[in-house]
């Protein structure tokens, strides 16, 4: 089951790069993502509501707090707004759908890092090295996407980077919370907040109207069916299972995934230095992965 859940989640997570690079080319990142977070929230909204008139009494004992609900917003807001906001926007800015998600690749070692201090989750030696290694790998792909000279500005690399932050602080959020929320509940809040964020911000900007290029709307649809209900429903669902570490680390394989995927799509260079870094990527994993018992865990303190 576990082998299935992660094969799953690597397809469904790296497709929210593609879904991400079918629509740049025909609305604003802030217009895109509007529009994928407005029928979702609708759909969440009255799912929920549907539960709650079935079981009333049991809906009211299980209601989250004022206190829960304010965390599962600031989840939301650094999980999938901040998060989303940065990958669209370096894809927009030219960077490849392969590259942005070899750029957030970088995630397992920050999260591997600070799992120790934090969540008292100590990560072995042997998956250090894994970790380093996946790092090597990211840093050769990117610096061939770069000397391609695809995105129209050096600085566009840093973007998906700082996604990749707010997506690690979220995940230390969550874990670290003690009244686990249901995942029907923290999924409606975290998509309600960012419908919330990105309407205002198209609102902002002047784009709040989609366009008819039947392009944009079926990056719409695949973005709500496989990137949100199966890659970010997913994402926390492994989470909860296997912890911080495991999770991320699935996050070295969206690279090899996206870039295969965005040159059989779109055409995006995957020359022997990428592929070599491809490589590397690969390796880390199975040299994280090998080494997953071996790590030292240290009981929460009370």
């Amino acid at each position: 089951m576990n082998i299935l859940l992660s094969v799953a989640f690597v397809l469904c997570w790296s497709s929210g790069f593609i879904g991400a690079k079918l629509g740049s080319g025909s609305a604003p990142a802030a217009t895109l993502l509007m529009w994928r977070f407005l029928p979702l929230v609708v759909i969440l909204l009255a799912a929920s509501a549907a539960r709650a008139a079935r079981s009333a009494r049991a809906a009211r004992a299980a209601r989250p707090t004022r206190r829960d609900l304010g965390r599962q917003c600031l989840v939301g807001l650094l999980s999938q707004s901040g998060y989303l906001l940065t990958v669209y926007y370096a894809i927009q800015l030219g960077v490849s759908s392969g590259t942005t998600a070899l750029i957030d690749g970088v995630q397992p070692l920050v999260a591997g890092a600070l799992a120790g201090p934090l969540l008292r989750q100590y990560v072995a030696p042997r998956q250090w090295v894994g970790l380093c290694l996946g790092l090597t790998g990211v840093a050769v792909v990117t610096s061939a996407d770069a000397a391609a000279g695809t995105a129209n500005a050096w600085w566009a690399y840093l973007i998906p980077l700082l996604g990749m932050l707010s997506l690690v602080a979220a995940t230390f959020i969550e874990n670290r919370s003690r009244t686990p929320v249901a995942p029907s509940v923290s999924m409606t809040v975290h998509c309600l907040t960012s419908a919330v964020l990105f309407t205002a911000l198209a609102a902002c900007t002047g784009t709040m109207t989609p366009p008819s290029d039947i392009a944009f709307w079926t990056a719409v649809a695949w973005l709500v069916a496989l990137s949100t209900f199966g890659g970010y429903g997913l994402y926390w669902l492994i989470l909860r299972r296997s912890g911080v570490t495991e999770v991320n680390t699935l996050m070295f394989l969206m690279a090899p995934v996206t870039a295969v995927w965005g040159a059989l799509m779109f055409g995006e260079p995957l020359g022997l230095q990428a592929l070599l870094g491809l490589a590397v990527t690969l390796a880390a994993v199975v040299v994280v992965q090998r080494g997953r018992s071996g790590p030292v865990r240290r009981p929460h303190p009370d």
